[in-house]
Parts: C-alpha cells; sequence; structure tokens
C-alpha cells in the first residue's frame, strides 16, 4: 500500500519535467508573469511544508539532534549547488549559465533526493506524504521550466531536452523505492524529515524568496498573497491529519 502510494507520487512529480512542452506555445511575457505567480506559491509551499509538517513529524520522533539535522540539510543543500555549479533558475534565460550535462547531473541528485524524501514521509504517515508531495510539486513546475530553459540555451534541442529532462526526473522513483526499502532499516526516517526541512527552508529562502522581493507596487501585493496561499495550502493539508 504505502510502496504504490510512493511509487504513483514520484512519478506523477517525474511528469512534472514534461512541462516544458508548455512554454513552446507562451510567449515571453506571459511566461514571466505565470513563472512569478509560481515561484511565489512555490515558496509559500516550501516555507510551510518545512515549519508545519516535516520539522513537527521530525521532533515528534523525539530526536534530540533534530534541529541540528535541519540546520544539516540547509548546509548540504548551499553546499552541493555550489559543488555542482547548478542553481535553481526560475527564468526562461539564467543570469548564470551552467553547462546543460552537468544542470542534468544536478537534477539527477536532486530528484533521487526527491525521492527519498517522499518515502521518508509517507513511511511517516499519509497526510505528510501528501504534504510533502504538494510541496514538491509546486516548486518542481516552475524548476522544470527553468532547467527547460537552461537545456535550450546550452545547445540542446527542444525534443531532446524534454526527452533528457524526463528521463532525470524518473530518478525520484529510484529514489521512493530505495528509500522504502532501506530508510526503516537504517533507521534514518526522522533525520531525513528534518534535512528536508532544512533544504525546503534553503530553497524558499535563498532561490525563491529574492526573486519575490524584486517586485514592487502592487504586483509585489499580488506575490505576497500567493506567498500566503502556499502556506495555507499547507495548513489545510495538515487537519487531514
Amino acid at each position: 500500500m504505502v510502496l504504490g502510494q510512493i511509487i504513483i507520487s514520484t512519478v506523477a512529480i517525474s511528469l512534472l519535467s514534461l512541462v516544458g512542452l508548455l512554454t513552446i506555445s507562451i510567449n515571453k511575457k506571459a511566461f514571466s508573469k505565470i513563472i512569478l505567480s509560481l515561484v511565489a506559491l512555490s515558496a509559500g509551499a516550501l516555507m510551510g511544508g518545512a515549519f508545519i509538517h516535516l520539522i513537527p513529524e521530525a521532533v515528534e520522533t523525539g530526536n534530540e539532534n533534530t534541529y541540528l539535522y535541519v540546520l544539516t540539510g540547509l548546509v548540504i543543500f548551499f553546499v552541493s549547488e555550489k559543488a555542482l555549479w547548478w542553481r535553481h533558475c526560475h527564468k526562461e534565460v539564467c543570469e548564470v549559465h551552467t553547462f546543460a550535462y552537468m544542470n542534468l547531473i544536478g537534477e539527477a541528485l536532486h530528484n533521487f533526493i526527491d525521492g527519498l524524501i517522499i518515502a521518508a514521509s509517507f513511511l511517516a504517515n499519509a497526510s505528510l506524504g501528501v504534504a510533502t508531495v504538494i510541496a514538491t510539486a509546486l516548486h518542481e513546475i516552475p524548476q522544470e521550466m527553468g532547467d527547460f530553459g537552461v537545456l535550450i540555451h546550452g545547445g540542446f534541442t527542444k525534443k531532446k531536452a524534454i526527452t533528457y529532462n524526463f528521463l532525470i526526473a524518473l530518478t525520484a522513483v529510484l529514489g521512493g523505492i530505495i528509500g522504502f526499502y532501506l530508510i526503516d532499516i537504517l533507521k534514518i526516517e526522522s533525520a531525513l524529515l528534518a534535512i528536508a526541512a532544512g533544504g525546503f527552508i534553503y530553497i524558499g529562502a535563498s532561490d525563491l524568496m529574492p526573486e519575490l522581493r524584486k517586485e514592487t507596487g502592487k504586483k509585489s501585493i499580488i506575490t505576497m498573497t500567493i506567498f500566503i496561499l502556499g502556506i495555507i495550502i499547507m495548513w489545510l493539508t495538515g487537519l487531514m491529519e
């Protein structure tokens, strides 16, 4: 039952890599408006997921090192981002270009970890699993659009970019399956949830929220509202518990 939920969830997350198809028919102006709203929703969902779901669940296990693991997760995501010369990009053209294949390597690692996180969440309880999938999905949509743009900019054809992006996305399924069989054996569920929370906080605060701060006037009110909506969505999923 749980394994089935994990596989279905990770496959669904992997299919989001095909969102790049939507960018083909959207003009740049419309694309920039859509992507910023998705970034705001994603930022709220990630922050809400970390503070409303993942950290409380990890604390409930009685692990005295929970907050140290949260900090560890933040550091891991920061260091890995630098080490792989890759960063989350939420524009059609990135300000900092990375070699296309290096981007794919970074994405493979990122998606594999997403699979592990989803597995750990469902092993804890179904509602936490659902909340984690929602937060991950809302983050993946703008990220996958950005990755598609990176690959195109790096010289890939649109067909090749979509194909490679999807194949790399399937590493989330692998992570989910491996996580299901090993997390319980290794007794690292609470630690992984806390590390995931640190990663969510890092992505939301370091990569996404700075993009929202650039907006002024009415646009800033809209993005702020959507950001709060992301948090509310995470709070509502908490009521499922």
